[in-house]
């Protein structure tokens, strides 16, 4: 198996650009995701991540995916896991499995929570989750989400803000949410910063490919969708919405870039296409 780096010694020492892939659930998805895993094979990839299901309702496939990327490919990859509908046993003995199989790195989140209140479990909090994965003894590099625009869930701004900052004291990143505006991913890095936060902020974009889907994918995450892509989406028959998509990511990962951002992280949904051309626009990494 390929050396594990981990994420936060790749981000100390420059630049980074980085893929997310999410496990599939049927042969066909399976199929999609390998060819785009090949296709994609040749780039210059500083870590990929894997995404993680409701409640850990894709917990084995995200696992073995997790640990196959690692053994296959010479980029890290890191896993999401969730703490909302889990017990501290479960998460624990999840954690030991991943030390054992090599891995080193975790996108610790929260989660949903149930719609019910049922299986809530132990931990309600990203940030209790983060303190369980630091106390380890396998010294996983910790990565947390961050959402520029704010959480959906978050009362205000500010306390989203000084949220954020107390989980990255014990954590060693954070992968944002998608978002249009590189404004907001500047003033979301100012206001970290002016509560003594500066841990490196990964900004993530999504290159969508149709209209029903980047509205609902925007909707479910609170992300507003710009009144420039709106104008540039009407009329534009369904086969061209790619097309749009690649021309949005790329500037705005120009400008993110640009303005200080420490890479750049793709959402890839599992397609290769759109991914391959932002890469080669964005040129190599520096």
């Amino acid at each position: 198996m390929p050396a594990v780096t981990r994420i936060a010694d790749l981000l100390a020492a420059g630049s980074t650009r980085s893929l997310e892939f999410f496990p599939p659930r049927t042969e066909d998805a399976e199929t999609q995701l390998r060819a785009a895993l090949a296709d994609l094979g040749d780039l210059d990839l500083s870590f990929a991540s894997v995404t993680y299901g409701a409640l850990g309702s894709t917990r084995s496939r995200t696992r073995d995916l997790v640990v196959q990327l690692n053994a296959e490919h010479p980029y890290p990859t890191m896993a999401h896991l969730t703490c909302v509908g889990h017990t501290r046993a479960q998460l624990v003995r999840l954690l030991d499995d991943y030390a054992a199989s090599g891995v080193e790195n975790i996108l610790a989140l929260g989660g949903d929570p149930p719609e019910h209140g049922d299986d809530a479990g132990d931990f309600a909090y990203a940030s209790e989750l983060v303190e369980l994965i630091a106390a380890h003894p396998a010294d996983f590099s910790v990565g947390v989400a961050a959402h520029p625009e704010v959480h959906p869930r978050s009362r205000t701004r500010a306390a989203d803000r000084r949220h954020l900052a107390e989980k990255l004291r014990d954590a060693d990143f954070a992968v944002t949410q998608f978002f249009f505006d590189a404004a907001e991913y500047e003033r979301l890095v100012e206001e970290l910063a002016a509560l003594g936060c500066t841990r490196p902020v990964v900004p993530g974009v999504m290159p969508f490919v149709s209209v029903s889907g980047l509205r609902r994918m925007s909707a479910m995450n609170g992300t507003a969708i710009p009144a420039e892509i709106e104008r540039r989406l009407e009329g534009v028959a369904d086969a061209d919405v790619p097309e749009v998509g690649i021309e949005v990511a790329t500037g705005l990962c120009e400008r993110l870039l640009a303005a200080g951002a420490p890479g750049v992280h793709l959402y890839t949904l599992n397609r290769s296409a759109s991914v391959r051309r932002i890469w080669e626009a964005l040129g190599p990494v520096r």
